[in-house]
């Protein structure tokens, strides 16, 4: 049996009413591994409430019973904050395979592209120390509302990017496999989310759809990502 973590910011925790790209993954992982196949492990399981401004909900959007919430995921949280706790949420909760998206809130409050990719290495670092077989899939930051508008944060993005892709090269192991999924190459900020960053129905099937595609290509875990995004996402204003 494979076990997942999913490791992450602002959208892969999700906030309240919402169904998450997480929830996405776990029915296609149902669909090709069988429900026996599998687990989905990780010290939290909560939403976002942006009411309250803590990860306090568990109003998932119809989400099945036996959807496992579990996660390493938190709202305002990136690379920095989630290197140092990685090796104790390793320890807790044995993983076989991370599947990781961070970034964007690094780049946008705390570190340039170098530092970020410093912690990137870390990460790595802590990670194989809790668990040497431990295998990752790495996401890149995705298209967002401030990259559209800030060229200078555009293109320490491009940067983080380029060093993120050098890393996963340099660091890749056969012991512990390091794999970088691609960039969604129809993700739009204006049909994917429902503010410019955080996805929408139509968006969380291409994340999700980004890991899976990689996993199975690479690895042949899983299979192609079959599961179909809304025709019509619903929109929100992005202000």
């Amino acid at each position: 049996m494979l076990r997942f973590m999913f490791v992450g910011d602002s959208m892969t925790i999700g906030s309240a009413g919402e169904h998450t790209w997480r929830y996405r993954m776990w029915q296609h992982l149902r669909e090709t591994l069988g429900a026996g196949g599998f687990a989905v492990v990780g010290p939290r399981s909560a939403l976002y409430d942006k009411a309250a401004g803590e990860p306090v909900s568990h109003d998932y959007a119809d989400a099945a019973a036996d959807f496992p919430r579990h996660h390493l995921a938190g709202w305002g949280e990136g690379w920095q904050h989630l290197a140092p706790r990685i090796a104790d949420a390793l320890t807790r909760d044995r993983a076989d395979v991370l599947l990781v998206s961070l970034g964007l809130i690094d780049l946008g409050f705390y570190t340039n592209a170098e530092q970020t990719a410093a912690n990137v290495h870390a990460f790595v670092e802590r990670a194989r120390a809790a668990s040497p077989g431990i295998r990752m899939v790495l996401l890149p930051v995705i298209p967002n509302i401030r990259a559209a508008s800030d060229a200078p944060f555009a293109a320490e993005v491009d940067r983080f990017n380029e060093l993120l892709a050098k890393a996963v090269a340099n660091l890749d192991t056969g012991a512990s496999p390091l794999l970088l999924a691609s960039r969604p190459p129809s993700y739009d900020i204006h049909t994917d989310t429902y503010d410019g960053t955080h996805p929408n129905a139509s968006g969380e099937h291409k994340l999700a759809g980004a890991f899976a595609d990689a996993m199975a290509q690479a690895w042949g875990i899983g299979g192609p990502y079959a599961r179909k995004p809304p025709a019509e996402p619903v929109m929100r204003p992005i202000g």
